[in-house]
This record gives C-alpha cells, structure tokens and sequence, in this order.
C-alpha cells in the first residue's frame, strides 16, 4: 500500500511512519523540513500543508494527517482538515485518516464529552475544541473515505505490546479507571485500519 503521512517528524506521526514501514508498506513523509526526518531510506516530499495540490496525492492508497501545532494556531486543525477534504472531493482514493484528539470523545449516553467534565486541564481545552470542531466538519463531508481516530486521554511514547481496545465514541477507561494508550499501539492500530478499512466516514477511539 502507498502510504503518504503527513506531519511524520512528529511524535505521533514518525511513530505511525515506522509502524508502516516496519509492515512494508511504501510509505513517503509529506513534510516541512525533510532533514528532520531520521533515517536516509524514507521518502519524502517537502512541502507545506496548504502547497499540497490534488496531483500531490494522487499517487496514494492513503493519506494520514498527523499534522501537530502549537495551542496558539489551534485554528489550523480545521483549516488542514477542510484542504485536504478539497483535494480529495469525490475521489475513492486516497483514503484521509486523521490523527485526532480524545476531548470529544463521549463519557455517558447523554452527549457529555471529555473536555466538558470538571477535571479537564483548561490548557488543553483549545485544541481539544478545536480538533472537535474538526470532527464536526467531517461528519458533514460525504464524498470522500475519511476517518476520525481518537486516542484514550492520555497519549503519550511508551511500549508497542499489540494488546489494546477499540471503541467508537465513547472514552475507553481500564480497570484502573485510567484513559491510556502508547504511541506505539496507536501506530498499530492505525496501520491495522489502513490496512482492513473497518471505520469509513466515522471516528473511532483506542485503549487499553
């Protein structure tokens, strides 16, 4: 499979780059600043996010958008999204799956989301509304094959153990009553989607 990530010098999406290499998919690094990138056997094509042309994409199965940026531009989440859905419009391919945040994800059956509860740290409650805005945006968006993955509220490098949960729109908590999942596991789980395509045109979350 053809696999462009973009956003891969990042935390997240030099994890999802190594997973999908590590499975032999051909993958390219769509980024700013290739001589970030680490190791001299990735492909890579240099160019920011809003100079990326339809024909740009063409060439891929699949596009992951794990574009990061500061709290202070938390409005670029949107505006990235709402590109790269123009440039796939009516098009089967590539597939857009998007590295999201867990603040919209559901903690009861009646709509309460994560970064509504009392104990969400208010640093954070920029991007969590504005990745779901972001979330808001796609589920309006019909004509192209998008997908919404939320990780658990804490993210964060650790161990790849291939043991994991997946869910839809509600927070998934362990026995513990922790909201957790590794980068790592992430990354398999996201090249497991990649790969089998169980969740078109919806979101879905990860846990352990």
């Amino acid at each position: 499979m053809k696999i462009a990530v973009i956003g891969a010098t990042g935390r997240a999406g030099s994890r999802i780059l190594t997973e999908a290499k590590k499975r032999r998919h051909d993958v390219t690094a769509i980024v700013r600043n290739a001589a970030k990138l680490i190791g001299s056997d990735i492909k890579s094509l240099e160019k920011d996010i809003f100079s990326l042309q339809s024909a740009d994409l063409e060439p891929f199965d699949a596009v992951v958008n794990a574009f990061g940026t500061a709290s202070s531009q938390n409005h670029l989440h949107l505006e990235v999204a709402k590109h790269l859905i123009s440039l796939l419009k009516g098009k089967e391919k590539p597939r857009l799956l998007i590295v999201g945040g867990a603040g919209s994800l559901l903690v009861d059956d009646q709509g309460t989301q994560v970064h509504s509860t009392p104990d969400f740290p208010p640093a954070y409650l920029p991007t969590a509304t504005a990745m779901g805005e972001e979330l808001t945006f796609l589920r309006t968006v019909d004509d192209v094959n998008w997908t919404f993955f939320s990780p658990a509220a804490e993210f964060a490098p650790g161990k790849r153990t291939g043991q994991f949960r997946l869910g839809k729109d509600h927070l998934l908590i362990d026995a513990q009553g922790k909201s957790y999942i590794s980068m790592e596991d992430y990354a398999i789980a996201l090249v497991d989607e990649l790969e089998h395509a169980s969740h078109i045109r919806e979101r879905f979350t990860i846990g352990y």
